[in-house]
């Protein structure tokens, strides 16, 4: 379970409590919002970013480098347990990942903050950890490579500079690292949802575009923007610039623009594939700088079509029909469609609406492409670890998903903890928290919820307010480059579009009821995993190192939830331990449990506790663990047990005279001890020596010398060959190898065993079959190296149902020869006519020793012509005799009157 899993040692947060703050929140005296600030501002000005609340992080943005992330810092907590050492993202990615293995279950790892708090960085360091902690083998290299090489990729198509981060993420999306039963990675895979795609179009002041475009104008080779009808120039292009910050100091468009390409190649996108890719980009390039100039009914005309056919030719679609779809809306009516001209405003929009959803349909085709690249191929059951990164978006959505995740960590959290106290006996004591299911209520909720209100103004005819009319106005216009797109020769376009249905003509669903199903699917997904948790904060708006803004802190602490995890933790009990893990560390505190306690470990706590004077009030007993309520009582604990080995130090300097006498009597007895082990190891070599020289002089004649090692290999080659022995007579192959000595024998011993299989075996043939192999050696001495069709039949048995012979009852020599036929393009039943017939089948019988075979029949013959397919010979008489095919098809045979 996983609270009992991250409590097993907090000596560590005990013994750093005085120097650097509280390494756990639940250790705190005062569990109060002052209290928890005080201790992260503490602990920050000493460069501790990392602090517990049970198996939480809270880690604090330093916006700086700090030297805790290096190769040795892995090796330190690989395989450590949890509070052993002190706070570090790196013991959560471990203990995750061990536990893991050990329960055999899926795990997530959730990151949360608001936008600059430092996530991405977060999922990076775990990245690296696993790629440098997990089992190494060629597979995990190259999926530890795609996952890490997937990063700038989709840093570069998702996300932005923003007033608050300048590599800030425009998508949610979880990634997990797939693992086999060893521990191996094997695959991995990356879910996006929600997309910013407003912000290809539109920037706020001082924000820029996704980082892609900047890095293609600023990067990408002369020849490659030539080939793009691209400018080395950033101002000019209109989806570049409103936000007034096209070139930003702090980042280098021309090497991210290397990494990208770098990154391409690692996870196998092909040479086509990346020329289309980059396409696709300049597309959206040249569709924002696409004007409309009015007509003089004001309706939106395009005069210069330049870049209008540049996005033709990049997209690979036909200029008319571009055309046409951006100035013009089709409308079906009964039995024709009529093409009305839009406003400048209206084009503008559908302009928009299609570079929104190209670029919004490529991202997702280009998670698809890197999720392939990392796909498990092999067919074993995996148990996974993922983390999930959790960004911002437009307010009411990323408010909306803060709160659902909310709900789903208090549940997860409470479970959690109120199982531990539910195995291990302890009445559970409810906590007082604020349940934020009313507000996910206030959203999701079926026709009264605001996504539903939202649904039904877009559904609704007429302008409803000027945000309702642009939701329904971009739906329309974002539908309509479909009719455009699906027949685009730019492979990416074509694919992205391919599976959207044209001909529906139900209305699509809203981008924020999108979201809550996406979100909902999510939420499942996340119940049926076990959770981690770090939470980010942003140290200060200004992104300086160094700065403790409180206030922003503060904030940042309530929409988290922290303090609510933290009331949840505690839940009465600051501390939980195992009783022989609190036993051996405190039993030196109890005369009778010092130095060795040879009882239940649960009675040896009870007796510390009361030697410790612990009130009733003050801890629980459970199954298998104590539960110390107060921080102090633990402390007050820990505090004698520091002075107790300070005493024991000192007991151990008086005692040293004392002890070295005993010294001597002991050195006197090893010595003792020594010459008999000296006596034992003088045999062993002897033994050894012997056995070397009989190895070497193996190959003679039977000797004093070797005649101990060659007994030796006899009876090791019986034994390994009485567990290999040939099962079957068919079996020719299955014969260990003797060694030369045993040569000749091995050769006697099998030609024994495969007789003895052979009697076995004819002892076990029954009456019946040892007739029909019989007849199979006459069979052989007739027509074996004679006639081509034999051997086919050497496997088959002899029936004796397969032959029948019939005759009639009158003069004729007709003989029907009935034979069973299972293919049915064989010919059936054979007729003959024979002058000797009493002779050749009397002669026949006798042979066969079949006599009841043959079948005397009066009027007709039944035959089979074919497989399935019937027909008779008729006999009667006449004053000829004669053979003819009658009318009814039969073969009709007469016989001449006596």
């Amino acid at each position: 379970m996983l609270v009992a899993q991250g409590r097993l040692d907090v000596e560590g947060a005990l013994t750093a409590r005085d120097r650097v703050g509280i390494q756990d929140f639940v250790l705190l005296d005062e569990t109060t919002e002052v209290a928890v600030i005080s201790n992260l501002k503490k602990r920050f000005s000493k460069d501790l970013i990392y602090t517990y609340i049970g198996t939480l992080i809270v880690s604090v943005n330093p916006y700086k480098d700090l030297d805790i992330y290096s190769k040795k810092q892995m090796d330190v907590y690989m395989g450590v347990n949890f509070f052993e050492l002190p706070p570090h993202i790196y013991a959560l990615a471990d203990n995750a990942y061990h536990t893991m293995l050990t329960e055999f279950n899926n795990h997530f790892i959730l990151i949360s903050g608001e936008s600059g708090a430092g996530k991405t960085e977060a999922s990076k360091k775990i990245l690296q950890y696993y790629a440098v902690s997990c089992p190494s083998t060629t597979l995990m290299n190259t999926v530890r490579d795609k996952m890490l090489m997937s990063n700038p990729v989709l840093e570069a198509f998702g996300n932005a500079k923003t007033l608050k981060n300048d590599n800030s993420s425009r998508f949610g999306k979880y990634m997990d690292i797939q693992f086999d039963s060893q521990g191996d990675a094997v695959g991995g895979h990356i879910l996006n949802y929600l997309l910013e795609k407003s912000r290809v179009v539109h920037q706020n002041h001082g924000e820029r575009n996704f980082h892609v475009f900047y890095q293609l104008v600023e990067g990408g080779s002369d020849d490659l923007l030539t080939q793009l009808g691209l400018e080395r120039d950033v101002q000019h292009y209109y989806y570049l610039t409103q936000g007034e910050c096209a070139i930003v100091s702090s980042i280098n468009d021309k090497n991210d623009w290397k990494s990208v390409k770098n990154a391409l190649q690692v996870i196998e996108f092909d040479e086509t594939n990346t020329n289309h890719l980059f396409r696709v980009v300049a597309s959206v390039l040249h569709l924002g700088n696409v004007h409309f100039d009015p007509d003089s009914k004001g309706h939106a005309l395009l005069k210069n079509n330049t870049e209008l056919n540049w996005v033709s030719d990049l997209l690979g679609v036909d200029a008319n029909s571009l055309k046409e779809g951006l100035t013009f809306r089709k409308i079906e009516a009964k039995t024709e469609q009529v093409l009305s001209p839009f406003t400048i405003d209206h084009a503008i929009y559908v302009r928009d609406a299609l570079a929104k959803a190209i670029y919004g349909q490529t991202f997702t085709w280009l998670v698809n492409r890197i999720n392939e690249s990392m796909e498990n191929k092999l067919c074993t059951k995996n148990t996974e670890i993922f983390a999930l990164f959790v960004v911002s978006f437009e307010q009411f959505c990323i408010n909306y998903c803060n709160e659902k995740l909310q709900q789903l960590f208090i549940q997860l959290t409470l479970k959690a903890e109120q199982e531990e106290y539910e195995a291990e006996g302890i009445e559970w004591e409810p906590v007082q928290f604020f349940n934020n299911k009313i507000i996910c209520d206030l959203v999701e909720e079926k026709h009264r919820g605001i996504i539903s209100i939202l649904d039904e103004e877009c559904l609704r005819p007429g302008d409803a307010t000027d945000l309702t009319f642009l939701e329904r106005l971009e739906e329309k216009m974002g539908n309509h480059p479909h009719f455009l797109v699906c027949q685009s020769k730019n492979t990416i376009v074509r694919e992205c579009f391919s599976a959207v249905d044209t001909t529906n003509k139900r209305r699509p669903e809203t981008v924020a009821t999108q979201f809550k199903n996406s979100l909902q699917k999510l939420t499942e997904m996340l119940m049926a995993k076990e959770a981690w948790y770090i939470r980010c904060l942003k140290s200060n708006e200004s992104k300086q190192p160094g700065q403790f803004d409180e206030a922003l802190i503060r904030h940042q602490v309530k929409y988290l939830g922290l303090m609510e995890h933290l009331r949840v933790r505690r839940a009465g009990f600051a501390y939980r331990r195992k009783y022989e893990d609190f036993l051996k560390r405190y039993k030196p505190l109890c005369p009778a449990t010092w130095p060795h306690w040879r009882g239940i470990p649960a009675d040896g706590v009870e007796l510390l506790v009361q030697h410790l004077g612990y009130l009733p009030d003050e801890y629980k007993m459970g199954r298998t663990k104590i539960f110390i309520r107060h921080p102090r009582t633990l402390y007050a604990t820990e505090d004698a047990y520091e002075k107790c080995k300070h005493d024991l130090g000192d007991a151990s300097k008086r005692n040293f005279h004392f002890m070295s006498s005993a010294t001597k009597i002991e050195t006197c007895w090893r010595g003792a001890q020594a010459r008999k082990e000296k006596e034992k190891r003088a045999w062993a070599v002897k033994v050894i020596k012997k056995f070397i020289k009989a190895y070497i002089n193996r190959g003679e004649a039977k000797s004093t010398d070797n005649s101990e090692y060659l007994a030796f290999v006899r009876q090791s080659y019986l034994n390994r060959l009485k567990n290999n022995l040939p099962k079957t007579v068919l079996d020719k192959t299955t014969w260990l190898t003797p060694p030369a000595v045993l040569t000749e024998a091995s050769e006697i011993l099998r030609k024994l065993h495969y007789r003895l299989m052979v009697r076995k075996y004819v002892r076990g043939i029954p009456p019946q079959k040892k007739a029909q192999l019989q007849m199979k050696v006459v069979t052989s001495a007739i027509f074996k190296g004679k006639k081509e069709s034999y051997p086919p039949s050497i496997a088959q048995p002899f029936l004796d149902t397969r032959i029948r012979i019939s005759v009639s009852n009158l003069s004729d020599g007709i003989i029907v020869i009935h034979i069973t036929c299972e293919d049915p393009k064989q010919k059936g039943d054979l007729i003959i006519q024979c002058d000797h017939l009493y002779e050749f089948l009397t002669k026949l019988s006798i042979i066969a020793n079949k006599q009841d075979a043959i079948k005397v029949v009066q009027g007709s013959i039944k035959l089979e012509i074919q497989s399935g397919k019937e027909s008779a010979v008729d006999f009667t008489t006449g004053q000829e005799a004669m053979v003819y095919k009658a009318k009814n098809g039969h073969l009709m045979v007469v016989s001449k009157n006596k």
